[in-house]
């Protein structure tokens, strides 16, 4: 029924409705990245628009389309402050391609639309390159290129498969041409990142730790980074992966130290043994400038164009954010010694706490020391303590502990007894600096998942974790993780906690066998590791590699210019060779008529489809019986299809050609309507 009305509908009208639905497709994707109002404005102005070519309305005036736009001009500059920048722009974009709809009169204002929307289509990357976003905008694109060549086919109602089909063959004809730009043209910096860090809330890492203000937390299980292992890969709960350090404490906020001037040399105070842990990490986009590695990697990797430097607290960073897949081959050595084995004054900020916050805590650690058995040391017992205090005390591991108060050590360890790793870190260190033991939190990931189809590790961000270091004399900086005490499963397997499934995941995935959906999600992370690693991340050192597999000794820019140009050489030659070819293989005489043809209708003769030479030249005769000229050309025609059809004709390919070459000369000859 409704393909019988659309067959019936006019030419404009359902080439209207159909650039209106790709349009739609275009701008979806892009919705959750833009203002609230910007979604309902468009899908209301493409109805819009739609409505009036159902109905064969006239279009409204220049005013509404004025108003509105100074109305999507006023929200854009009071969301972003200005009418610059990416998300401002791309918003602008967005309603003005959805307001030039509403003009849509002439073929030009439609390629304007075409070319705008290839525009936008691009846009879609600047938030995403994911696999999923590629594959929509692939189809984005077939849809773009079916709307521009229908726009160009001849009036009446030719169908849209016709068109589809022709835009899918130009599609496979550039595809080898982009295949080759994409390995060979030069690797620039991306023209887009990643949207800003808004993980307030979610799971996932942090330049601060803010507790008690988040009531619930929601696992994100995007990808954080793969990572595969060259040999057997470490025990699952040895799988820690260093980040951000936090070791100033305001009272709410856990941050880095901002004066390392009177920390140590790193290099002199990390000291590596055993056997080393090689790996390759492919780091995904964060907008941070974190350089995630398992402990204690004493030697930055191989970066090209990028440098990275540890502080003193064995955090690495990059000079810039990680804007784009970053792949990089790391070495560490899970037993080191880290900081002084001595008290020393540098020792000082780990102790430090605010004044007057948790005072239940600094009493707690206080009857601690104070219960510390003679000739054992006292940040061993209150370490062992405060561990075992965690394990028997009826303290629970969750992702609902509601809003924590001023003291927030005060309400995990005596009254709510709940948190998830945050907490139970933080708490943990508050505890040890009012015992007088140096403590600081770190955070980073814990854990991972295997995928057995490609053998990658996989980190997500509901891998984020928070643990604690504490400076033991004679042995410096260890690691002990306090949530493993509360909740075993949490580093030493595979269980995750899970966040509640909402009505419309129970509607889809209730009846889902779990381990039909754990295979499902394997297979989709093999295929997005592969496009990461093999598109995403295929960057200079790739082109270079690629041409030392080719025969390079030293690749170079001006080499991956050399072979571009020569590509681009022997391809044109063979172009220059097919058309040559196929020229020479279309019939010389057919070839003759159609300059004669042309010269005609450039004249100003109006000529039946598919005329005959000796029609072509009776029509001469009596438009032009007074011009010679045109009475030579005619004659001309009249032994173009004596040489063809005439029964005397000479025989013989040599002949023919003879004869066909002196009338292509006396046709340059002919003056008339040259």
């Amino acid at each position: 029924m409704i393909t019988t009305t659309l067959r019936q509908l006019p030419r404009d009208t359902r080439d209207t409705l159909f650039m209106l639905l790709v349009i739609a497709w275009v701008v979806t994707p892009l919705l959750g990245e833009l203002p609230w109002w910007c979604g309902p404005l468009t899908a209301a102005v493409i109805l819009w628009r739609g409505t009036l070519a159902w109905r064969g309305l006239a279009l409204p005036s220049a005013w509404w389309r004025l108003g509105l736009l100074a109305l999507a001009m006023a929200a854009t500059l009071l969301n972003y402050k200005t009418l610059l920048g990416r998300d401002a722009g791309v918003t602008l974009v967005v309603v003005l391609l959805s307001l030039k709809t509403l003009e849509l009169r002439a073929r030009r204002d439609a390629f304007v639309v075409f070319f705008l929307s290839f525009f936008l289509m691009l846009t879609n990357f600047f938030y995403s390159q994911s696999l999923l976003t590629a594959a929509a905008m692939l189809l984005a694109l077939l849809g773009l290129l079916t709307a521009l060549v229908n726009a160009h086919m001849p009036v009446g109602q030719p169908p849209l498969w016709q068109a589809a089909r022709l835009a899918g063959s130009m599609t496979l004809l550039g595809a080898p041409i982009m295949v080759v730009l994409f390995m060979l043209f030069p690797r620039l910096a991306p023209l887009w990142g990643v949207p800003g860090d808004a993980m307030s809330g979610r799971s996932g890492l942090s330049a601060q730790m803010t507790v008690g203000n988040i009531a619930s937390l929601a696992l994100d299980d995007s990808v954080a980074m793969r990572i595969t292992f060259e040999g057997a890969p470490p025990a699952q709960s040895e799988l820690y992966f260093r980040g951000p350090v936090l070791s100033h404490f305001d009272g709410q906020r856990w941050q880095p130290l901002r004066d390392f001037g009177s920390l140590r040399s790193t290099s002199a105070a990390l000291q590596v043994q055993g056997a080393p842990i090689r790996y390759q990490v492919t780091l995904e986009p964060n907008q941070h400038p974190w350089l995630l590695a398992l402990d204690a990697m004493p030697s930055a990797p191989a970066l090209p164009g990028r440098r990275a430097r540890m502080t003193a607290e064995l955090q690495w960073l990059l000079d810039g954010n990680v804007t784009e897949l970053l792949r990089y081959r790391a070495t560490s050595y899970p037993q080191f010694v880290h900081g002084p084995l001595l008290r020393t004054p540098e020792l000082q900020p780990y102790l430090t706490l605010p004044f007057g916050y948790n005072p239940r805590t600094e009493q707690l650690a206080q009857e601690l020391r104070r219960q510390t058995p003679a000739g054992q040391s006292t940040s061993e017992h209150v370490i062992t303590q405060a561990l075992e205090r965690l394990r028997s005390g009826g303290y629970v591991y969750t992702l609902e502990p509601g809003v924590y108060g001023r003291d927030t050590a005060d309400e995990f360890w005596f009254d709510r007894k709940a948190g998830f790793c945050e907490h139970i870190a933080s708490s943990f260190v508050i505890l040890l600096r009012a015992a007088g033991v140096p403590a600081r939190v770190v955070t980073g990931y814990q854990g991972g998942e295997r995928n057995a189809l490609d053998g990658f590790w996989t980190v997500r961000q509901s891998d984020a974790h928070a643990w604690a270091e504490v400076w033991l004399a004679g042995r410096g900086w260890v690691r002990v993780d306090p949530t493993g005490a509360v909740a075993p499963s949490r580093t030493g397997s595979l269980l995750r906690l899970q966040s509640p499934r909402g009505i419309i995941t129970n509607a889809l995935l209730g009846n889902v066998s779990p381990q039909l959906a754990l295979n499902l999600r394997a297979a989709w992370d093999a295929v997005n590791n592969r496009w990461n690693q093999w598109v995403l991340n295929y960057s200079q050192a790739s082109q270079f590699k690629l041409l030392q597999n080719i025969g390079f000794e030293s690749p170079s820019w001006e080499d991956l210019v050399y072979l571009l140009c020569a590509i681009v050489v022997v391809v044109s030659l063979a172009g220059a060779a097919w058309s040559a070819w196929d020229r020479h293989r279309q019939d010389p005489w057919l070839r003759l008529l159609n300059r004669a043809r042309q010269r005609l209708q450039r004249a100003g003769l109006t000529l039946p489809e598919h005329s005959t030479p000796r029609q072509l030249a009776g029509q001469l005769q009596s438009q032009q019986a007074a011009n010679p000229d045109a009475q030579a050309l005619a004659h001309w025609l009249l032994r173009l299809e004596t040489l063809r059809y005439a029964p005397d004709t000479p025989s013989g390919a040599r002949t023919f050609r003879q004869q066909l070459a002196t009338l292509q000369r006396e046709l340059r000859q002919l003056r008339w309507g040259a």
